[in-house]
């Protein structure tokens, strides 16, 4: 595992090159040991792909015993001696999310462009995207918008040059070798295939978000009647 400066308050702690379900589990290990007690100075931690990235406050940091010029060498030993000797804690289970799409027509205006990038029919791209299981490696680009990896190589479809100015809440996009639910109403350049009634950010609740990094991804088919149903029972 490599740590490196990131400005003059982060450290960005890489723990692998791959972006894959193994580094995933390592990036979440590492982040879940790092917030099961917070290390003195630290202010936030960011999760990504293949790192996690350290926000710390200098100040705090010197107030707690590191040199005023050796706070980042100070805070790098102590975060290896953290990932060396993890806290106790509750083994993570991530939930498995069932998610509802209506493909196609309006609800997904590119799924023609994947079929064809494919050299599938739209009915076998459908079927391909929905058989597959789905991990969210993180949070991310709008609130709630998960990137989910495990997207069958041959759906792999190149983002528009041109992103949409305004992308509907709810729909289903493939963007290179990812796919994702955009949760607001938002630019976007993901080849939209699908889309689902549920809400994929509720500010009114706790958490805000329906998904979680760790968290599993199951997609089904519903029919524009049953999006209509469940998007007014919502």
């Amino acid at each position: 595992m490599q740590i490196t400066p990131l400005g003059d308050n982060a450290l960005v702690l890489e723990v692998g090159d791959v972006i894959d379900e193994r580094t995933h589990r390592r990036v979440q290990a590492a982040w879940r040991a790092l917030a099961a007690e917070v290390l003195p100075g630290v202010g936030e931690l960011v999760p990504a792909y293949t790192t996690v990235t350290v926000f710390y406050d200098p100040w705090q940091a010197v107030q707690a015993g590191a040199p005023e010029n050796g706070i980042a060498d100070w805070l790098v030993a102590k975060l290896h001696e953290r990932l060396k000797n993890p806290p106790k804690m509750e083994k993570f289970k991530g939930r498995t999310v069932d998610v509802p799409v209506c493909y196609g027509g309006e609800f997904g205006p590119d799924l023609a462009r994947v079929a064809a990038q494919a050299r599938l029919s739209p009915e076998e791209v459908i079927q391909r995207h929905t058989k597959a299981d789905y991990l969210v490696h993180l949070i991310g680009f709008a609130p709630g918008f998960p990137y989910l990896g495990g997207l069958p190589k041959e759906l792999e479809t190149p983002r528009h040059a041109k992103p949409r100015m305004v992308v509907p809440p709810g729909s289903v996009g493939i963007g290179g070798g990812q796919t994702g639910i955009y949760p607001l109403a938002t630019p976007g350049g993901w080849n939209l295939i699908g889309r689902t009634p549920l809400r994929i950010f509720r500010p009114e609740e706790t958490p805000p978000v329906l998904m979680a990094a760790g968290d599993q991804v199951k997609f089904r088919v519903i029919t524009p009647e049953e999006f209509a149903r469940l998007e007014a029972g919502r």
